[in-house]
């Protein structure tokens, strides 16, 4: 039998008879594409924050902006802990030594190095002229406690003469808390706008006859070394206008907030005072930017005065414990019942 060399191809293909076998052979291969360049699906689309659009110290200067309600709440999705946020760096001398050889962490802090000398020094200030400084209007009523985020754990230190730094979460707990927050004396002249005993009387008559469920506390951020020395030097003449109750709800914070922390709660202008109403598991429902506007400190008095009534329904709802007396008497007339 006579095998023949010439290969066999179908009639629709044609080859050039000039070209050579190997050539022929190639024709057959099939490409595929790389996995490179395989097209990845999009992402899903982020959703839009309720503070997307307002003006920060950093990325686009804007220059027109109206503030808006807030639609959703603002916060952390993980409850506040004693011991974070503390600015304190626990690492020993040989895990610092690893980061700081190390590339991709060295990328990191070049980035946020980079990103924090790109802010410019006057942006906060000339946001300020667009409603002075108002980021978002409060809403109309209560974030769901469902809904609600957490506000984060501050660390610093009080009015308290033993000078220890002190965590603000456990005195947040199991409390309805109205905290005031800023970081200059313009700051907080804005926040007094709603909390203060003179522009807000009512809220201070809330609070005064909550029983102990209320209470007013005062964060004041400064990470100025030199802002935070002439604060301490001023603390006497606080602790006189605030009074020997109040001392230790004042807080002196100087780090441990970082751009997502302030992202998450709001606090996007340093030169802003700020106010929250907490519930007692360190939710925020309720949230207030700038100075009081329109109907907002009628809004905090109403939302405070709610959530007080929701602890006191719940107590009423929860057994009372029976006397450790009661008990006994109980367990002994059980014991004796068989024996009859």
């Amino acid at each position: 039998m006579i095998r023949s060399r010439r290969l066999i191809r179908p009639a629709s293909i044609k080859f050039d008879p000039a070209a050579c076998l190997l050539c022929q052979w190639r024709a057959f291969s099939t490409s595929y594409r790389l996995l490179a360049e395989v097209e990845a699906p999009a992402p899903p689309p982020k959703p839009s924050g309720p503070l997307d659009e307002a003006p920060r110290s950093y990325g686009k200067a804007v220059s027109d902006f109206t503030p808006k309600p807030l639609s959703r709440p603002i916060g952390l999705p993980n409850a506040p802990r004693p011991g974070e946020n503390t600015g304190i760096d626990p690492r020993t001398w040989r895990q610092r030594r690893a980061d700081f050889v190390d590339y991709d962490k060295h990328l990191i802090r070049r980035k946020a190095l980079t990103q924090k000398i790109s802010t410019p020094y006057f942006r906060e200030w000339s946001n300020m002229r667009m409603h002075k400084g108002k980021s978002f209007l409060a809403p109309p009523g209560l974030f769901k406690r469902e809904k609600a985020l957490y506000f984060p754990n501050f660390y610093g230190q009080t009015l308290l003469k033993d000078k220890i730094l002190r965590d603000t979460t456990p005195l947040l707990e199991d409390k309805i808390s109205i905290v005031s927050v800023f970081s200059s004396a313009w700051a907080e002249n804005q926040a007094a706008t709603f909390a203060s005993q003179k522009n807000n009387p009512e809220l201070h008559d809330v609070v005064n006859n909550s029983g102990g469920l209320a209470q007013m506390v005062q964060i004041n951020v400064e990470e100025n070394a030199l802002k935070a020395m002439i604060v301490k030097l001023f603390m006497p003449g606080l602790r006189k206008r605030l009074g020997v109750d109040n001392w230790g709800r004042y807080f002196l914070v100087r780090k441990g907030i970082s751009d997502q922390i302030r992202d998450a709660v709001g606090l996007l202008n340093s030169k802003v005072g700020y106010t929250y109403l907490l519930d007692g598991e360190c939710k925020i429902r309720w949230a207030g930017s700038g100075p009081c506007e329109g109907d907002e400190k009628e809004g905090l008095v109403r939302s405070t005065r709610r959530l007080i009534e929701e602890v006191k329904t719940k107590r009423k709802e929860k057994p009372t414990p029976l006397p450790q007396r009661q008990i006994r008497e109980g367990q002994t007339q059980k014991a004796a019942a068989p024996a009859a």
